[in-house]
């Protein structure tokens, strides 16, 4: 780094520590968020030196923090996507590549998932001419169970999409589990969970393919994009290429003849030696990050284990200080799971003397941020009324999630201070009503 780069690299500390003085918190006036980005003057730094240095496509950072992040949850591989919506494409899609010939999924094929949560989980299935099943979840922990997903399985069933809900774990060696008993495919959504553990395990470690986001409310951030993970060695040759184009070739731009014989192929009906770095053997997307991106995600990276941690004290501290209060259903981790919590829920009892949007209201206008739980049952919303799809048993959770669920913030800007104000906040308001 030359003398000159050093010296802006200082300034942007400096203007870093500059502009985040004076910002304590004040009961009611400051915005208490239910998600973002906890950025300091390392992530700033990196985003102006990976511009400096013009690091505007995909490259060394990028490599980079694949091979760390794929060692970090334990997994072989890792390919950065542009948003986790993406790599949920490009997990689901993966599994209907011409490559895994008789175990592709077709058109028609049912993958189960559930109605309660984000449609980025079930798009996909849609998106790839397949069909989702629909299954309800459990309140407090918001999860399906390995019970309610082996109802689920019928003889076009091929597959299993489910996400751990905010953050919290499903029973996914159970659902993994039976996934290996009916040859299904499993794709862990991880999107809320990263560090998250089921039985001492890492959340997506269990799955063929597991899928990370890095948009802001996320436990790392790299402002957009996402993550494909698999150890399956097939898996990952199809999501890069799938990322990429759809090409054939594997060298990284820039790159040539990484294999030694990229003028030797002949693939389809093209001519032999046709050149390989354009040779495409999958319909495929441009799907891919920045290395301004990586960059972030790298300085991101190095601080997990302090971001994880501060949530898991931020829902305890929460869990125990709403402890007893009537009228509310509160959320509990499933049982064998160490959550990396990605929020706190909370359902109104249907019997409450108040209604979700009175105290979504009351909130709100002491500043406490609070989002719904996603879609809530996604068969209700419009976009998918008239989708293919199959629902196994009752949604009764789901609909109830709907119209009596929201949830609030855990994240690690959220100070202690502010969580007692949260605390007084919800057990006045409930007080106020017995």
């Amino acid at each position: 780094m030359s003398d000159r780069a050093a010296h802006i690299l200082d300034e942007v500390r400096k203007y870093h520590h500059d502009s985040q003085e004076g910002r304590g918190f004040v009961p009611g006036v400051t915005e208490i968020w239910p998600s973002g980005a906890v950025l300091d003057e390392d992530d700033r730094a990196a985003l102006v030196e990976a511009a400096l240095e013009m690091r505007i496509a995909a490259g060394r950072s990028s490599r980079k923090f694949e091979s760390a992040f794929a060692r970090r949850l334990k997994r072989r591989k890792a390919h950065l996507t542009n948003s986790g919506s993406s790599a949920n494409l490009l997990a689901v899609s993966a599994l209907t590549s011409h490559v895994l010939e008789d175990m592709r999924l077709r058109p028609g094929d049912e993958v189960i998932t559930v109605a309660a949560g984000f449609p980025t989980t079930v798009n996909p299935i849609l998106q790839n001419g397949l069909t989702p099943v629909f299954v309800d979840v459990e309140l407090g922990t918001y999860n399906a169970t390995a019970a309610r997903v082996a109802e689920a399985i019928g003889p076009r069933t091929r597959a299993i999409i489910i996400a751990h809900a905010l953050g919290n774990p499903f029973q996914v060696a159970e659902i993994a589990q039976l996934a290996t008993d009916h040859g299904l495919f499993l794709i862990e959504d991880n999107c809320d969970a990263v560090g998250s553990t089921y039985d001492g395990r890492l959340t997506g470690t269990f799955g063929d393919m597991t899928t990370v986001s890095f948009y802001p409310a996320h436990h790392l951030t790299m402002g957009e994009g996402g993550c494909v993970l698999t150890s399956n060695l097939t898996f990952a040759r199809i999501v890069e290429s799938l990322r990429d184009w759809g090409r054939d070739c594997w060298c990284e731009p820039g790159e040539n003849n990484k294999c030694l014989k990229r003028f030797d192929y002949q693939m389809g009906t093209l001519p032999a030696g046709y050149d390989h770095k354009y040779i495409f053997s999958h319909v495929g997307y441009n799907l891919k990050a920045t290395d301004i991106q990586a960059a972030l995600g790298l300085t991101q990276l190095a601080k997990l284990d302090a971001f994880c941690a501060a949530r898991r004290a931020n829902w305890r501290r929460l869990r125990d200080g709403l402890d007893g209060i009537p009228h509310l259903i509160l959320p509990e981790a499933t049982e064998r799971s160490d959550p990396s919590w990605f929020g706190f829920a909370i359902t109104v009892a249907p019997d409450a003397p108040f209604s979700r949007a009175e105290f979504v209201d009351f909130l709100e206008e002491r500043k406490i941020g609070t989002r719904r739980l996603f879609a809530g049952n996604l068969t209700r919303h419009p976009a998918y009324l008239d989708q293919p799809h199959r629902v196994v048993g009752d949604l009764t959770n789901s609909d109830i999630i709907t119209e009596q669920t929201f949830w609030i913030g855990v994240y690690p800007a959220i100070t202690e201070d502010m969580i007692d104000y949260v605390i007084a906040s919800i057990t006045g308001f409930v007080g106020s009503h017995r």
